[in-house]
């Protein structure tokens, strides 16, 4: 069956940097786009990153220009580095993938991890 584990959360300071890594296995992970979301207290889950097959990317805007997501197909791993990070991107932080095009609908995604742990202090 498909797995994603999510790993590298943890807690920093506010204009610090982490590294979100997910690693995919029981599915042909090239075939596949993959995504970044995260949930915060008393909040909905929200879209931050998306990358294509073919890595096309796509940012929600509260987080363009300070993360990065990227993929290695050869590892079956997506990564999300986050820099200048805010109190306010603390969250529970999950990785999802879909077979098919990077949608930016959260329904649309079969497949979740467990989720990691950020918390950014002031």
């Amino acid at each position: 069956q498909v797995q994603l584990v999510e790993s590298g959360g943890g807690s920093v300071q506010a204009g610090g940097s982490l590294r979100l890594s997910c690693a995919a296995s029981g599915l042909t992970f090239g075939s596949y786009a993959m995504g970044w979301f995260r949930q915060a207290p008393g909040k909905a889950r929200e879209l931050v990153a998306l990358i294509s097959s073919g890595s096309s990317t796509y940012y929600a805007d509260s987080v363009k220009g300070r993360f990065t997501i990227s993929r290695d197909n050869a590892k079956g791993t997506v990564y999300l580095q986050m820099d200048s990070l805010k109190p306010e991107d603390t969250a529970v932080y999950y990785c999802a993938a879909r077979r098919g095009y990077h949608s930016i609908l959260i329904s649309d995604y079969d497949h979740w991890g467990q989720g990691t742990q950020v918390t950014v202090s002031s």
